[in-house]
């Protein structure tokens, strides 16, 4: 069962320690490459921030973002502002969807997010807190997949797997970690199986298409299948 309050206090938590992370940089950190293609770390946190705004909308009956369009624009503008304008805006977006989340809700209710797809309002938080981690790792500043939470890599392994399920260009495939234990299932029903075992922090490593731990996974009836792009 989703806990939506449990999982803002993950998100809370999270946030707060990619804030303190990026506060010890200075103005010239923020234009080193991030590990997302073409994007600097200043990117990575325009993004975050106006997914924040973006996800008050979608709680608030609204569409997600305008367009895509200017979704882009608005991280390429906001991605060279200087470090305190990026602090300043991380803060005062997550502090906003905090308030929002704290307000009387139904959280059972179904929400639209970006190109038709819907959710439960419940696993918005969780959503968030993926937004936030995964792309703490993004910043490559040291921090790593093996330094999340366990609870949220299990979670996100197991979203991940769900996502890939009944993909045709996806082989059948079982997650497993070193110790023996089955970690679910992924892929579609045609192509010959293929067993996949690696610590969580590479498994969910190769699910989210970030290489690094990946590197940790070994393979049996195949090589390692390749993903299409989140």
């Amino acid at each position: 069962m989703i806990d939506h309050v449990r999982d803002l206090t993950s998100v809370r938590e999270a946030t707060d320690r990619l804030i303190a992370e990026v506060a010890s940089w200075d103005n010239a950190a923020l234009a080193e490459p991030s590990r997302l293609p073409g994007w600097t770390r200043g990117h990575v946190l325009a993004h975050l921030s106006r997914n924040a705004d973006a996800l008050v909308n979608v709680l608030q009956g609204l569409p997600m973002y305008k367009d895509a369009a200017t979704r882009d624009a608005d991280i390429e503008r906001d991605a060279a502002r200087p470090l305190d304008a990026h602090l300043a805006d991380l803060r005062a977006t997550a502090g906003r969807l905090q308030e929002v989340c704290a307000e009387p809700a139904d959280w059972d209710r179904t929400v639209e997010l970006r190109n038709g797809i819907t959710d439960s309002a419940s696993r918005l938080p969780f959503r968030r807190w993926v937004e936030v981690a995964l792309h703490h790792v993004d910043l490559g500043a040291g921090y790593e997949l093996g330094d999340l939470p366990e609870e949220f890599q299990l979670r996100e392994i197991d979203f991940l797997a769900d996502r890939w399920s009944g993909r045709a260009d996806v082989p059948p495939v079982t997650l497993r970690t070193p110790d023996g234990a089955d970690r679910g299932r992924t892929g579609g029903e045609e192509g010959a199986p293929v067993t996949v075992t690696g610590p969580l922090d590479a498994l969910l490593g190769w699910l989210s298409g970030r290489g690094g731990p990946a590197a940790a996974l070994t393979t049996e009836g195949g090589p390692l299948p390749q993903l299409p792009p989140l």
